[in-house]
């Protein structure tokens, strides 16, 4: 088993349950030999909610990451320094929306306690996470055009290190709702975003996290895995998304599997933003 789990959150996170300590102690027991800690940082919530003088439109949209921030990377050097004898504590973050700022995102990503950036949209400019959205109101078509359009516009910065979960918006349009997603129609899409993490040297992220749902596979499927590689991709993680204790390591040896059926011969890590490679082949 490769024992490496690149995507957890804790309660430092609106949406994740427990602490560090009970997250490193599940996966020690489940025999991992790494877990990055990446809470979720929204950019687009960096600031108080004065600052933007909007109202929350949900119960997940806090303001203030600046200081969730600075929890988290407290939490993630604690946790390091009690279990660090015992397994690798990668401090990372998921960085969501870094395009609605790039300034801000690149002051927010050269903390040095971080190890680790993943990348992530979680909501298109003007819209609510793809989990709030009503997909019997929504042009579905419009949405996913308008997702990676955004998404280039992230993979073209290229500061981070890994992309996270892709196909994003298909947990909830497929998933939860049972919309089929005509995936042809974004190809050149999609083939846009690939070719540019290759070109920028920034992974892509296995996330294993829809197989817990009711969506019931790994983003991004198998297919999209071998488009990176033809680009000349070379970087992919692996991460569980877990947002407790309970989930960490889940579905990484699928993971596994699936890399290495798309023909990548190594896994990596990350540490101090660098990469380390693990041979899976």
């Amino acid at each position: 088993m490769i024992g490496i789990d690149c995507h957890t959150h804790t309660n430092v996170s609106p949406d994740g349950s427990g602490t560090a300590g009970g997250l490193c102690r599940s996966a020690i027991s489940k025999g991992l030999k790494a877990v990055a800690i990446t809470e979720h940082i929204e950019l687009n919530r960096w600031f108080s909610q004065e600052h933007y003088g909007i109202i929350p439109r949900n119960e997940d949209e806090l303001f203030n990451y600046s200081e969730i921030m600075e929890k988290a990377m407290k939490q993630n050097t604690s946790a390091r320094g009690t279990y660090g004898s015992r397994i690798h504590v990668i401090s990372g973050i998921e960085l969501g929306q870094p395009h609605l700022d790039f300034g801000l995102a690149e002051s927010v990503i050269n903390d040095a306690r971080l190890d680790y950036v993943i990348a992530s949209l979680h909501e298109v400019i003007g819209k609510e996470d793809f989990y709030y959205l009503d997909y019997n109101k929504e042009s579905v078509d419009e949405l996913m055009e308008r997702y990676f359009k955004e998404l280039f516009k992230i993979c073209e910065w290229g500061k981070f290190d890994v992309l996270g979960h892709i196909t994003y918006p298909l947990r909830y349009i497929e998933g939860e709702c049972g919309i089929k997603i005509d995936f042809d129609k974004y190809e050149e899409q999609l083939r846009e975003c690939l070719k540019s993490l290759a070109q920028h040297g920034c992974g892509l992220e296995i996330n294993t996290s829809g197989l817990r749902q009711k969506y019931g596979k790994i983003f991004p499927s198998i297919e999209i895995l071998k488009m990176y590689r033809e680009y000349g991709g070379e970087m992919v993680t692996i991460g569980s998304d877990a947002h407790c204790a309970d989930d960490v390591g889940s579905g990484v040896e699928e993971g596994v599997k699936m890399a290495a059926e798309a023909g990548f011969p190594y896994l990596c890590y990350f540490n101090e933003r660098e990469p380390i490679y693990i041979k899976i082949i």
